[in-house]
């Protein structure tokens, strides 16, 4: 027997060390790097990402608060964890990487609290998606085949943010994201051709105008705009210049993030025309944007995550027309997004896997949203890193929709390259979503 008390008899997949590591995200603040070593010498690291825009109700992203490092933003304290507590825990409990579950459940016991506030999504996340990837590379498996029981071979139809306002850029448009999806093209591979294609375009068309080509966190123009609908009209006139279709090769995706410009139960429209909407206003707002722009299909926060209410009455109003995507409502937390779905809010949940904190407990939201017929987006965060995981669970789940960014800046064309070489792996087995996905709600405009 061991000092601890088990019998000294050791799983080759058994955990046997973590590392950390404090590293820069997109944005050129700390965030970490963990690494998982198994006793067969197995070694996976995973690199967290960090939010801009985030929900209240998200699991808490752990700090230093040392204004003489980093601003205060510093994670020596997470990655303490992670090398201290996480792995005297796990290393005592000789615990499997290939028990995600068990691993994930320990995770979250040793934290003890409801947001992993104690030791932090950011350590937490880290050490769980390590571990998933160390898991993988013990069986011999890609991460996509690695994490679910079933052979996957759907490649996402991607939502590339294109035009950024919001918190993600300084200018004048209150709506966050203007995303382009090729839900036309015929294999992943071409609706990224497209995509790229149709990008270039847009920059074209901004430079002819005279705006700014300058790229936000996420890799999508940030011009000084005239109104929250001009990026529509924009990306509408770069679709056709690249040589596509509105409405059939390519449609638009939105994420306003209204919960940033949500007050005193008041829509403010701070950045554009100064005025103030009621949840009321807003949905008819969305209601005429919806009849103006028939190749607009999917909305993601549309009002914010405090407005209950009015949630309930978009989804009433629009939920048979329309992707209705929650993040902010849901944080890809199972017990939020039950309650949610009791509530009748939304059709789609939106997956972030650093806010929640574990890989299990973001599986269990997609589990959750298929059994209950609400589509699912895998998403990355305004902070990221090279880490391609999220590419790996966009196919390993099939749940049809990925975004991750613009065709420009390379923490985001990491995930796409990834993808790339998954449909290159699947070969002829690999099937692309792209309209498929939304048929419950849009079909494609023929001319």
């Amino acid at each position: 027997m061991t000092a601890s008390g088990r019998e000294s008899v050791i799983v080759m997949s058994e955990i046997a060390k973590l590392e950390a590591l404090e590293i820069l995200d997109s944005r050129g603040n700390p965030t970490l790097s963990v690494t998982v070593i198994l006793a067969n010498g197995v070694k996976a690291t995973a690199k967290v990402p960090s939010g801009a825009s985030t929900g209240k109700r998200e699991a808490v992203e752990l700090r230093d608060g040392d204004k003489a490092r980093y601003g205060g933003k510093g994670v020596l304290l997470a990655k303490g964890h992670v090398e201290g507590e996480i792995q005297r825990a796990l290393l005592i409990r000789g615990l499997d990487a290939n028990d995600q579950r068990a691993v994930d459940r320990k995770l979250c016991d040793l934290d003890g609290t409801p947001n992993k506030a104690r030791l932090g999504a950011n350590a937490i996340l880290g050490v769980s998606l390590a571990v998933a990837r160390a898991a993988a590379m013990d069986k011999g498996l890609p991460l996509y085949a690695s994490l679910v029981d079933r052979s996957t071979d759907l490649l996402p139809t991607p939502m590339l943010n294109v035009l950024n306002g919001g918190r993600h850029a300084d200018n004048s448009v209150d709506f966050q994201e203007f995303m382009i999806s090729p839900v036309g093209l015929p294999s992943f591979g071409e609706g990224l051709r497209a995509a790229a294609e149709t990008f270039h375009a847009l920059k074209a068309v901004l430079h002819k105008k005279g705006y700014s080509t300058a790229v936000g966190d996420e890799g999508g123009f940030a011009p000084q705009l005239k109104s929250n609908e001009e990026p529509i009209e924009l990306i509408l006139e770069a679709i056709q210049k690249a040589g596509y279709k509105p409405g059939e090769d390519f449609v638009i995706m939105l994420d306003p993030a209204a919960s940033e410009f949500f007050e005193d139960g008041t829509y403010i429209f701070a950045k554009s025309d100064k005025s103030r909407k009621s949840p009321a206003q807003m949905i008819d707002l969305w209601k005429s944007l919806l009849k103006q722009y028939p190749e607009i299909w999917s909305l993601e926060d549309g009002l914010a995550e405090d407005d209950r209410t009015g949630w309930q009455q978009l989804t009433k109003e629009l939920g048979e027309q329309i992707q209705l995507v929650g993040d902010d409502n849901f944080v890809t937390n199972p017990v939020l997004f039950l309650q949610g779905i009791k509530d009748g809010i939304a059709n789609a949940i939106l997956i972030k896997l650093n806010q929640i904190g574990t890989v299990t407990e973001t599986l269990d939201c997609i589990r959750i949203a298929r059994e209950n017929g609400y589509g699912a987006v895998i998403s990355h965060r305004s902070g990221e890193t090279d880490d391609t995981s999220i590419a790996d669970l966009a196919v390993a789940t099939s749940v049809g929709q990925i975004k991750t960014g613009s065709a420009s800046r390379g923490e985001r064309i990491a995930k796409y390259n990834r993808l790339l070489e998954i449909e290159h792996e699947l070969g002829v087995k690999a099937r692309y979503a792209g309209a498929s996905i939304y048929e419950r709600w849009k079909k494609p405009i023929k001319a």
